[in-house]
């Protein structure tokens, strides 16, 4: 006979039930006859030896002359009389009364005698009663207590054998199970399991078995390699840096590449599947690759913190009627192709224009050679402002070459292990000379114990910091001091930049890293580029960087950067 476990678990729980039924039951019927036993000795016996006291009280009144002591005596004697409950007792109470009768005529000391004799033994008799009905109680409580015991034992050794055997019955089997389900999933499709049990746990195994030989089947076939072709196309789709989506013929989202889903703001497996249309109406930019034609102007795409221009490119995937032969449309692919001819003509410009404003500075420096010709005030004034803007514009045009590296994707990094005390030095002796002219002084938090060195590029992290410390000297009042410190974190080091300026209001914060971003009323030069830079350079070098600010009070600005393992 089959049974299942949930048979099997009724089964133990029954009889675990009726065990306690069991011992409960001798239980109680134990304790209800002990107390009948005890009750009988109370009653009976003890109650015949009190009387028996009682009346040899009244003897001793009786002798004194006291009238009423005869009467007590009858009515204790009545008593015993209906109290006679041990073999003899009767005949010697019966030769009470006998002499009882005499002494009621004529009291003398030999009546007396004999009436004290019987009720001794009266005494005696019930006394020994008591003594057997004890043991006799005793027996019965020694039964119960080895009956329980046996009972218990039973009980545990069934209970102790439940234990020891009835969780590896369950965990094992699902152990079992779980390392066939680990092998199968390592595409080991030979696994099987092997339950002589014919509960759950066999069709269990049945159903798992007849699952592998299936897939070990699906594995061998056609099909199985159209999946792998399948999945290699998606892996490849998935690694192209332009982003792709793909349609069936009736506009079922089939397919999206990592870039893609970046740019649309969706996760991925909530596109795939879906009707275009629909993801459209809550999607701007899938509405519009839905309307717009291929000879539209590109897309400007907002998407990673950063602006970029993509033009559209729609393929058809085309084939043929089954039945008639003819070409049909079988889906749409849209590619998205990023537009590089906006950056890098900005960065051509920004290249060319190094060579005529170098001309300008050297120029300048001529022009306030006194070799030359002296100069008047008014002539050093507009040669201070000539170099002004000069150094104003290389500045411009150093950040819209970083700016297109960043928008091109093409950020050249050269990583090395590096001590960032340098950098931190490096950083403060270049800013020295501008703090210097506010009264700002720049404390470094001396090092308890040396740091360690970093994995990072020099020059960019040096110009990150040389950045933040320009902006802290930039947003400090005259004679204040900014704090430049280090702390080592869990296999990053924290570089950090503490002002006491008037910090950033809340509804400024979330634009910090905007590009050509500036505080409204700071009133400070400045492209806006400086901070959006920094962090694409941070996160190209596998780092993060962040700020605190608490308005009226000062900012920290602070990045971080991998230890050099």
């Amino acid at each position: 006979m089959k049974l299942s476990i949930k048979s099997k678990l009724s089964l133990g729980f029954a009889f675990l039930f009726v065990v306690i039924l069991l011992i409960g039951g001798i239980g109680a019927f134990s304790i209800q006859q002990i107390g009948v036993e005890s009750k009988e000795i109370l009653k009976d016996n003890y109650e015949s030896m009190t009387f028996c006291k009682s009346m040899m009280q009244a003897l001793d009144d009786m002798e004194k002359g006291q009238s009423e002591a005869q009467f007590r005596f009858e009515t204790n004697l009545s008593a015993q009389e209906k109290n006679i409950t041990e073999p003899g007792e009767k005949e010697m109470t019966e030769g009470v009364r006998t002499y009882f009768e005499q002494a009621k005529n004529h009291f003398s000391p030999n009546a007396e005698a004999n009436i004290r004799q019987r009720l001794y033994r009266i005494i005696d008799v019930n006394m020994l009663a008591i003594v057997r009905k004890n043991n006799l109680a005793q027996h019965t409580i020694n039964t119960v207590l080895l009956y329980l015991g046996l009972i218990g034992s039973i009980c545990f050794l069934v209970l102790f054998t439940f234990i020891l055997n009835f969780p590896g019955y369950i965990a094992n089997p699902i152990k079992e199970l779980t390392a066939s389900i680990k092998e199968i999933a390592n595409q080991n499709y030979s696994e099987r399991l092997h339950f002589k049990s014919s509960d759950e746990f066999g069709e269990l195994a049945e159903a798992f078995n007849a699952m592998a030989q299936k897939l070990d089947s699906y594995e061998n076939s056609n099909m199985a390699k159209l999946m792998f072709e399948k999945k290699r196309i998606e892996t490849i789709i998935n690694n192209m840096k332009d982003p792709i989506i793909g349609f069936n013929e009736k506009q079922i989202i089939l397919f999206v590449n990592t870039e893609a889903s970046k740019i649309l703001g969706i996760p991925e497996h909530d596109l795939i599947g879906k009707y275009a249309p629909d993801v459209a109406i809550q999607n701007d930019l899938m509405r519009t690759l839905l309307m717009q034609n291929e000879h539209a102007k590109p897309l400007k795409i907002f998407a990673d913190s950063k602006e970029s221009y993509f033009n559209r490119e729609t393929l058809v995937v085309a084939g043929k009627n089954e039945q008639d032969g003819l070409p049909v449309k079988l889906g749409t692919v849209i590619i998205l192709k990023l537009d590089l001819a906006k950056t890098n003509f900005i960065a051509t410009i920004s290249h060319e224009l190094k060579t005529p404003i170098a001309s300008i500075k050297l120029s300048s420096k001529l022009l306030e050679d006194v070799r030359i010709g002296k100069l008047n005030e008014e002539q050093k004034e507009l040669i201070e402002n000539i170099n002004d803007e000069t150094e104003r514009l290389l500045r411009i045009t150093g950040e819209l070459l970083d700016i297109a590296q960043v928008e091109t994707g093409k950020i050249h990094l050269n990583f090395q292990k590096v001590k960032p005390e340098e950098i931190v030095s490096y950083a403060v002796d270049s800013l020295h000379f501008q703090a210097k002219q506010k009264g700002i002084s720049l404390e470094v938090v001396p090092a308890t114990d040396p740091f360690p060195d970093i994995l990072a590029d020099l020059e960019k992290t040096a110009w990150i910091l040389v950045n933040l410390l320009s902006n802290a000297i930039r947003y400090s009042p005259e004679n204040g001091k900014i704090i430049v410190s280090l702390n080592k974190m869990e296999k990053m080091l924290e570089f950090s930049v503490r002002d006491f300026g008037q910090g950033i209001e809340a509804k400024y914060q979330d634009k910090v890293f905007d590009k050509f971003f500036r505080i409204p009323g700071s009133n400070t030069s400045g492209t806006g580029l400086g901070l959006a830079i920094a962090k694409e350079f941070i996160a190209a070098q596998g780092g993060e960087i962040g700020f605190e600010s608490e308005f009226g009070k000062g900012s920290r600005f602070f990045f971080t950067l991998p230890l050099f393992i």
